[in-house]
């Protein structure tokens, strides 16, 4: 170290970094933890707050602003201020406009009224609602305004679904629960039935409207076992009305499968599935 701290160091001063001049063992311990202190710096930089780095030397006179605000509590809170509003752009943002309306960058929530709510939640003054209260009213929101715009998207998912149970419905052999599934018996077994909270062994195929298998535990050579209130509303209402021993050809209505969510990548928005089930064993006791 003694032998390193006779160097003297110095670096272009152009862009706002300031002279390194190692006289002393400390001087050269501080420049080396800054240094290491860098170390993948740049891809964070890039890859999580999104600069640009053509614009580096604004970046360093920042950087130089903040570290020298010592404990300057005005300054403190502008870039702390500076600091949020930077993740509300280039992550909250886009997070929440993905979210809302996947790839169509035309569309986007409104910023004035985000920062409106954002700021009357953290002075606690001038709010229209609580945050408790918003919290509520923005996870009802997204699922609504998601919902529509998926149905822009995908609505003839919702149509031919709807469709394709109003004339099935008509069938002798197809019956409707209460619920709105449709079942038709493949073969009628004579076992107990199961509660919602009933471990079961099942078989089962599932497949969407067009034919398209996206599932089936035949091909994987062994049944499923699960609780029956541990899967989409439509098995479980199947599940509760089936013997043991049985085996039903089921038909869910998309809102009670997955509704406006994607599942996989075969099963899009507003898909009505149909599902071959078997149920082999009910148990009450597990």
């Amino acid at each position: 170290m003694a032998a390193i701290a006779s160097v003297m160091m110095y670096a272009s001063c152009d862009n706002g970094t300031p002279k390194a001049n190692l006289k002393s063992d400390v001087d050269t311990l501080s420049y080396a933890i800054g240094m290491a202190q860098t170390q993948g710096l740049k891809d964070y930089l890039v890859g999580r707050l999104g600069m640009d780095t053509t614009y580096m030397d604004d970046f360093i006179k920042g950087l130089n602003e903040g570290a020298n605000a010592g404990d300057d509590k005005k300054k403190a809170a502008y870039y702390a201020g500076i600091q949020i509003g930077q993740q509300i752009s280039n992550q909250m943002l886009k997070g929440i406009n993905h979210e809302l309306f996947g790839d169509d960058s035309t569309k986007t929530i409104s910023l004035k009224n985000f920062m409106a709510g954002f700021i009357s939640g953290t002075t606690g003054k001038g709010g229209l609602m609580t945050v408790d209260s918003a919290s509520t009213v923005a996870q009802e929101m997204m699922r609504t305004v998601k919902a529509k715009n998926m149905e822009k998207e995908f609505g003839a998912n919702k149509k031919a679904g709807e469709d394709f149970l109003a004339e099935n419905a008509k069938k002798e052999d197809v019956k409707t629960l209460e619920s709105g599934v449709q079942y038709k018996v493949i073969k009628e077994g004579n076992g107990p039935i199961a509660k919602d909270t009933s471990l079961v062994k099942v078989h089962y195929e599932g497949r969407l409207l067009d034919g398209t298998v996206f599932d089936s535990s035949y091909k994987r050579g062994e049944p499923a076992d699960f609780r029956a209130n541990q899967v989409i509303k439509g098995w479980t209402d199947a599940l509760v009305h089936m013997p043991a021993g049985s085996t039903w050809e089921v038909y869910v209505p998309q809102e009670l499968a997955y509704g406006e969510r994607q599942q996989g990548e075969n099963i899009k928005p507003f898909s009505m599935l149909i599902f071959k089930i078997e149920l082999l064993e009910v148990d009450h006791k597990k």
